[in-house]
């Protein structure tokens, strides 16, 4: 017990100088804890969370990997997340969802974007996606004009909090949302951008028929090293092109 808690402990530790990851999520005003890399791999039994597993809160670069869909650590033998065990809801399309992230540091500037998609039999706990191109954006934010006020300028304050609003056409059923920031500190050049994947499940109710547009894209796919969005000096005034497919609207 003594030496399994010193390794958390060190852990935790690391984390706290390090990057970061979606802490937590209110759907419905209902607050879910999110999956704690630090914590939850040594626990007995491990805590169900609505939010799939992440191998810490480093980032991942190659674009390639199927690690950019919800997380991962391929070169450390980890190929991709895995579904979570619970998801949140229900609730109404239409409705706003929190995500909260550990404190972000303010070197790490870019944009957030959020992707979903429609898991199949109306269940995401044995769902992965795999290559195939299911995924449609429903939310971005980038840089303001050439300023250096960025999408997740205001994470890197204490207590704050990014919302997104789940489309009040797409039918009933269950979701993966894939949130994400991207940290562009060092993207002048390929492989630098920075990725931080977080994908939750969520249940949503209502009498919409969409299930996003019909051109999907997929993860690893939807960028490429090559985008104006991926390679990117940020320390340039100059505006900035969110990467990934057109934003889907009702």
């Amino acid at each position: 017990m003594f030496s399994q808690t010193i390794i958390v402990l060190s852990a935790l530790a690391v984390s706290v100088a390090g990057h970061g990851y979606v802490d937590n999520v209110t759907v419905g005003g209902t607050l879910y804890e999110g999956y704690k890399p630090y914590q939850d791999p040594y626990m007995s039994p491990t805590p169900d969370r609505i939010i799939r597993p992440v191998q810490g809160n480093g980032p991942v670069q190659d674009v390639t990997l199927i690690d950019i869909q919800c997380g991962g650590y391929t070169a450390g033998g980890i190929s991709g997340s895995s579904p979570a065990k619970l998801t949140a809801g229900p609730v109404a399309a239409g409705s706003t969802v929190s995500l909260r992230w550990t404190l972000w540091p303010e070197s790490h500037s870019g944009p957030l974007i959020t992707y979903m998609a429609k898991c199949p039999n109306n269940s995401c706990s044995t769902y992965t996606p795999g290559t195939n191109a299911v995924w449609f954006k429903v939310a971005e934010a980038g840089r303001t004009g050439t300023t250096d006020v960025w999408a997740d300028t205001p994470l890197t304050k204490a207590g704050a909090a990014y919302t997104y609003t789940i489309p009040k056409c797409l039918a009933a059923g269950s979701y993966i949302v894939r949130h994400e920031i991207i940290a562009l500190h060092a993207a002048y050049s390929y492989p630098g951008a920075q990725f931080y994947p977080s994908c939750h499940q969520i249940q949503i109710t209502g009498s919409g028929t969409s299930t996003g547009p019909t051109t999907k894209v997929a993860f690893p796919g939807a960028y490429k090293s090559t985008d104006a969005g991926i390679t990117y000096d940020m320390y340039k005034a100059q505006t900035y092109t969110i990467p990934g497919p057109t934003l889907f609207t009702c």
